[in-house]
């Protein structure tokens, strides 16, 4: 036997090291743990190790949690309702865990969760899709296969998104790493002014729409970057660059009601609108329209 061990079973004798609890939740044991691996070395008397704990809470909120999902408008134009999620009870289960250490004997410890509820249910989301408050269209060339799935991933990555007021969005945070885990492929990318292949090539195409979107709707725009040389799938300036380890394109709603992103890609155009309720306070912005033609970068020779 370790000497801390003795010298804690001679200044508390009543504590037994070795009783175990299991871990359960909907009835199967998730994991066993032994007291005597969460003690911290104080003399005289039993101390949670509390980085210890800390990691166990941790590893079994992940076994029991489950994200919430957000209410949505599928493909057909319907409303699929919200899904609540759930993550484990710390209050309760510390205070078992307590009892489990500080008491005496074998014990059971049932898990027991939270609720969860999501950013928008279905009653919100009915709502804000009522009125379009700016749209934007633009157009890519179908033929490069790439460039395309990379701009449909993006499109879907924002579509449905709910921005309420005073919040800010950011389009690497929503639409997330561009990897090839994550089903992007290689595509033209413009660097330093110079047009090369990258992963993920296509998605400013997005940024850039959702940027003029936006504008229409009257948005506060609080970052955008141009690219290094000019882009033809949107006229001069109008343009919004964005790298995962670089620029962003982020914007805040200063409305008095949420807003509402719908984003589609289909024959070769980009369509993103922006809506929200019959209440809304705005002031639309005008801004130039798309040219028509293929961006001369990804037409295939």
């Amino acid at each position: 036997m370790k000497p801390i061990l003795i010298i804690l079973l001679t200044f508390i004798p009543f504590l037994n090291l070795h009783d175990q609890a299991q871990i359960t939740f909907e009835d199967k044991t998730i994991t066993t743990v032994n007291r005597k691996d969460y003690i911290e070395p104080h003399l005289g008397r039993p101390v949670i190790n509390h980085e210890k704990y800390t990691q166990l809470v941790e590893n079994i909120n992940v076994i029991v949690s489950k994200q919430p999902e957000n209410a949505f408008i599928n493909s057909q134009g319907d409303i699929e309702a919200e899904k609540v999620g759930y993550a484990l009870d710390r209050k309760t289960f510390q205070t078992d865990f307590y009892q489990y250490f500080f008491g005496q004997g074998d014990a059971t410890i049932a898990i027991k969760r939270q609720k969860i509820y999501p950013r928008v249910d279905t009653e919100l989301l009915g709502n804000v899709r009522v009125k379009q408050i700016g749209s934007y269209i633009t157009y890519f060339n179908t033929y490069n296969k790439e460039r395309s799935h990379n701009i449909s991933l993006a499109s879907e990555a924002i579509d449905n998104f709910v921005v309420f007021p005073g919040e800010t969005f950011s389009f690497n945070r929503v639409v997330g790493k561009r990897t090839t885990e994550r089903g992007y492929l290689p595509a033209p990318v413009i660097v330093r002014g110079e047009l090369t292949e990258g992963i993920g090539g296509g998605i400013c195409q997005i940024s850039s729409t959702l940027y003029n979107a936006v504008d229409r709707a009257g948005l506060k725009i609080i970052e955008r970057y141009t690219h290094s040389r000019r882009v033809p799938y949107v006229p001069p300036g109008r343009d919004a660059t964005v790298s995962w380890y670089g620029p962003d394109f982020i914007f805040k709603n200063p409305h008095n009601q949420p807003i509402l992103i719908r984003s589609k890609t289909s024959g070769g155009q980009v369509v993103i609108s922006i809506h929200s309720s019959e209440n809304i306070n705005y002031e639309p912005r005008k801004t130039p329209a798309a040219p028509k033609q293929l961006p001369k970068e990804i037409h295939l020779y």
